[in-house]
């Protein structure tokens, strides 16, 4: 007890404040410093975000007009070294600015590697969603589709194309009669776009 009362006396007479304001600020000091230190980046954590800011900046790699799905899915983000793809309607864009989004772990992670045309007209997170056939969606669903592939387009480097993606190619303007996929339809019969007629 007598440590104790030689303690307390001791924290009185040096600081002039009692023992519980003494402790209170000793605790107050320590959760300040906690928070200070978290705002900062630690060496080690510096490094590992410096290499992915610097690999985001590096030129696109180009992978032409005739990847497969199976190449395609090789760029998911599981291999860090590889740059993060996707494609919407068989056009193939190099996501890897957007790690955080669309790399592992990231809110659109399953996007990656694959061509989303169906889950992004759909606004659908459902694996089954995730192809390029574009059949049977309404016209609005094709619209939202249009959009994401305009932000894609203007945010993202076109870097390939999916092999056989013309058939997907859907004219999502209405034409004259309002039919949308009438035309699409011809091309993937006949292998010919109709012309139209005069009438």
């Amino acid at each position: 007890m007598g440590l104790y009362t030689t303690v307390m006396g001791g924290i009185t007479e040096y600081t002039g404040l009692s023992p519980a304001a003494f402790f209170t600020i000793l605790a107050m000091m320590a959760v300040v410093y906690k928070l200070v230190c978290g705002m900062f980046v630690a060496a080690g954590d510096y490094v590992a975000v410096k290499k992915a800011n610097a690999y985001a900046l590096r030129e696109p790699v180009q992978l032409g007009e005739n990847v497969t799905e199976e190449q395609l899915r090789a760029y998911d983000g599981s291999d860090p070294e590889k740059p993060l793809l996707m494609a919407i309607k068989g056009r193939i864009y190099d996501v890897s600015r957007s790690r955080m989004f669309y790399g592992p772990g990231g809110p659109y992670a399953l996007f990656a590697g694959r061509d989303a045309s169906r889950a992004l007209a759909l606004m659908s997170f459902d694996p089954k969603d995730l192809t390029g056939n574009i059949e049977g969606l309404s016209a609005s669903e094709l619209d939202v589709l249009q959009d994401w592939e305009y932000k894609f387009m203007e945010k993202y480097v076109k870097v390939g194309q999916l092999v056989g993606a013309e058939r997907n190619q859907i004219e999502t303007e209405p034409t004259e009669n309002g039919d949308k996929i009438q035309e699409a339809k011809h091309i993937e019969e006949n292998g010919t776009q109709q012309l139209p007629t005069s009438e």
